[in-house]
């Protein structure tokens, strides 16, 4: 079957993760993403650190908006339909997105993304992923894009519990084809300190927050 014919995300694992949601508040899926994009999207994300493409990566938004390499390390590029890949990626997260909406009725009204790319020794420290004050962020998805990642290579991202965020209850390793979900207002969730170059893709599904037409936040 051609690349572009393939379903890009496995379709028969999204009853379980809309389950999830509900239970539980996230989900993680195991080889869900498509092998061959998971490759094409890796070659372009190292292409672009390579060539010196990425931003470097910060916290907060507008005037709040600051770099804080002790508690955020990676280098970012927002998806923009630019190649093959990414729109066969955007495209999955729409189907997502119709069924999030279907079986849950959120509302959810765009979404966006960025690759994200963590050299050695960076790390994400436990956050939550909405706004303060304007939680628009809805649900959040991690697709991991490394292939042959090694089991002490670090980098996994744990998920806390929602009613103790100092507890552990999952770690998502990031490892190619792996995806996770989860509510951006409840789950905590960290990035470990990876030992070699992490590529991944995080984005968001969001309502629409908007005052006089214009989609709030900006990015």
């Amino acid at each position: 079957m051609p690349p572009a014919t393939r379903p890009a995300l496995d379709v028969s694992a999204l009853p379980r993760l809309v389950d999830a949601l509900v239970d539980q508040g996230w989900y993680i899926g195991e080889a869900m993403l498509d092998a061959e994009l998971c490759h094409d999207l890796y070659r372009e994300l190292m292409t672009l650190a390579e060539s010196e493409a990425l931003e470097s990566a910060g916290i907060g938004r507008g005037p709040q908006h600051t770099l804080r390499r002790d508690i955020r390390g990676d280098a970012i590029h927002w998806l923009d339909r630019g190649s093959l890949a990414q729109r066969r990626y955007l495209e999955a997260m729409a189907d997502l997105q119709r069924e999030l909406n279907q079986a849950l009725f959120l509302g959810l009204f765009e979404y966006e993304a960025h690759f994200a790319h963590y050299p050695p020794g960076a790390f994400y420290k436990r956050h939550l992923d909405s706004f303060q004050g304007r939680a628009n962020r809805v649900v959040s998805t991690v697709g991991y894009l490394n292939p042959d990642w090694p089991v002490d290579g670090g980098g996994e991202m744990v998920i806390f519990a929602d009613d103790d965020p100092q507890r552990e209850v999952a770690r998502v390793a990031p490892a190619a084809g792996n995806f996770a979900c989860f509510l951006s207002e409840r789950v905590p969730h960290e990035v470990l300190p990876t030992r070699q170059p992490r590529a991944s893709i995080a984005g968001w599904f969001r309502r629409n927050a908007s005052l006089g037409g214009l989609v709030d936040p900006a990015r």
